[in-house]
């Protein structure tokens, strides 16, 4: 069974929690027999071959731009980062050559999005959407910053999203696939009768049971004998890294030999800028560790969360929380902000604390449990660990596998 997959990113040097999710899920897919082929823009630079690739997976880069007119160097390179809506000719020849598609499945929406659902309706196969970081379930102050593009230049491509009806995505999906089931349940609400799946993220447990401690030690010494704390993800709004840099200043007064560890590649460039310029003020300068982008799996990040005294996860929004499973995969104990992922896999104060950001009392309160409580805090973390078995990679890789047939079959049938 050949698939093709479509991303609107696939960077290495900026790989996140999508592409790691992406990634172990086409590990379990050609372990059920099924062989995806992937389909994502060109860089506009040299760099090391992808992981994907790496891993003996097909991947099929096709040129890619943003359409609109006014925009800065700097928003162009932030809006390909992010994934922003873009548009490619080369695309849709690309995909009506694909030999022997059985199933294609974007995960992308807008214009390549678009291109994907016109070519699987020409081609007669099954076309299946998966929603990776939320579309109704979003705070309000997310879902306006969605129009910034708009709002500084003219999107001259509009009429691309027309011709490939990019409006009609979900509506003509057969089936829409996303990782929250808040997220689920309004979709089935505004699409009566569309098939849509909870398909859940999966780790593979056997990594962060081998110990890595003295790998993220050797590359990272400054963090030997101390407690730190861990933040893990691209350094971005959404992921909102500032507001426990404003936290931190009282943390460390509490907790003097404490240290706050970033882990993540920079996919905003202005609010890295930041970010760098609040580290170098008195109150945190040295107390701070940025480490930059790591390798998917990388020792050093098993390491890393092996080390930890505890996860903290402050997202704006977070519609699953790969990384909390990572966490208590590992043995740490986890402090999340209350965004919906989150709180469908934490029950604060029974495997985890989930805190409020604009209560940050909640969070210093867990945070006090956490590193004042070690056995409490350790207790969670393994009853966090109980949960993480449920989301073995090759399970639900035969989910989707099994998901892939009915609508094949159903096809058939209707042909």
């Amino acid at each position: 069974m050949r698939v093709a997959h479509l991303l609107r990113k696939l960077d290495p040097a900026e790989w996140s929690g999508t592409e790691m999710a992406i990634h172990r899920l086409f590990d379990g897919l050609r372990s059920h027999g099924v062989d995806p082929v992937v389909y994502c823009p060109r860089l506009g630079r040299e760099t090391a071959a992808d992981p994907l690739a790496r891993s003996g997976f097909e991947v099929q880069r096709f040129r890619a731009f943003v359409p609109v007119f006014g925009l800065s160097r700097q928003r162009k390179r932030q809006l390909v980062s992010v994934g922003g809506n873009l548009m490619s000719f080369d695309l849709i020849s690309a995909l009506w050559r694909e030999r022997n598609l059985a199933v294609m499945h974007a995960h992308a929406l807008g214009r390549i999005g678009g291109i994907a659902l016109t070519i699987a309706k020409q081609r007669q196969v099954p076309f299946v959407v998966t929603i990776h970081g939320g579309v109704l379930d979003l705070p309000e102050k997310i879902k306006k910053s969605f129009n910034t593009s708009v709002d500084r230049g003219w999107e001259w491509g509009k009429l691309f999203g027309v011709l490939f009806q990019s409006h009609r995505l979900f509506r003509d999906a057969d089936a829409i696939l996303t990782c929250n089931a808040k997220e689920a349940e309004l979709l089935r609400k505004q699409l009566p009768g569309k098939r849509v799946v909870v398909q859940p993220h999966g780790v593979p447990l056997e990594i962060y049971q081998t110990d890595q401690r003295q790998a993220a030690l050797a590359a990272f010494p400054q963090l030997r004998d101390r407690p730190f704390l861990l933040s893990l993800g691209r350094i971005d709004p959404i992921k909102n890294q500032s507001w426990l840099l404003e936290q931190a200043p009282i943390i460390f007064k509490k907790y003097p030999g404490a240290l706050l560890v970033l882990a993540g590649p920079c996919t905003d460039e202005l609010y890295g800028e930041q970010i760098q310029k609040r580290l170098s003020e008195p109150d945190l300068q040295g107390r701070v560790l940025l480490t930059g982008g790591l390798p998917p799996n990388d020792p050093r990040v098993v390491g890393l969360l092996q080390l930890a005294a505890g996860l903290v996860l402050p997202s704006l929004s977070e519609t699953f929380g790969l990384v909390i499973l990572e966490a208590w995969a590992a043995g740490t104990p986890v402090l999340s902000a209350r965004a919906s992922g989150p709180a469908a896999l934490v029950q604060s104060g029974y495997n985890g604390w989930l805190f409020d950001l604009d209560q940050p009392q909640t969070f210093h309160q867990a945070l006090a449990c956490t590193l004042e409580q070690p056995d409490l805090a350790r207790e969670m973390a393994r009853r966090g660990a109980k949960v993480t078995q449920q989301y073995g990679v090759n399970a639900l890789a035969a989910k989707l596998k099994e998901l892939y047939q009915e609508l094949i079959e159903e096809r058939s049938c209707a042909m």
